[in-house]
């Protein structure tokens, strides 16, 4: 039973994050990512990861969703479909797209954490989420903030954009 649910949500996120590609409206990509995201925090339900499902709600869904709504209402998307954004030929986006490929395709392969072997069972206690909860805002203060200095030069950069010249 699990096993058919695993394979229709990760069905359907696939058929979402191609949609989120593939959409031509920036509004219906922005609401296939979130159900793509929806669909991911689905699959975390199943693997009984029930923090990570809501956290992935919390963040992706209601944080991230809302900033890329912001910025796709705030900067006038039909100008900006006109233009291009790298002019000329598009031949060495496509050879890094390439080699980025490939060598996370040698890196799969060679890894020893892709090897086939028995999972561990193992429930996540209130203790576990208590202690990455210490370790990210302890050892990982400056990271922390750092993000969210970046997210907040974002958002002032979406609003310089979206803002309209006068005269």
């Amino acid at each position: 039973m699990d096993q058919g649910f695993f394979l229709l949500f990760a069905t359907v996120s696939v058929i979402t994050a191609l949609t989120v590609v593939l959409a031509r409206n920036p509004v219906h990509s922005a609401l296939a990512l979130m159900a793509c995201f929806l669909q991911i925090s689905a699959i975390f339900v199943l693997l009984e990861a029930p923090f990570l499902a809501v956290i992935q709600i919390f963040v992706y869904v209601g944080a991230i969703m809302v900033l890329f709504l912001f910025v796709i209402m705030m900067i006038d998307v039909r100008e900006a479909v006109l233009r291009r954004f790298m002019p000329g030929s598009n031949l060495p986006a496509m050879v890094l797209l390439v080699v980025l490929g490939v060598e996370m395709l040698v890196l799969v392969t060679r890894s020893a954490r892709f090897s086939v072997a028995e999972p561990v069972a193992r429930s996540v206690t209130g203790d576990d989420i208590r202690q990455l909860s210490t370790t990210l805002f302890a050892d990982y203060l400056l990271p922390f903030e750092a993000a969210s200095v970046i997210l907040l030069a974002a958002l002032v950069g979406a609003i310089v954009l979206a803002r309209k010249e006068p005269g």
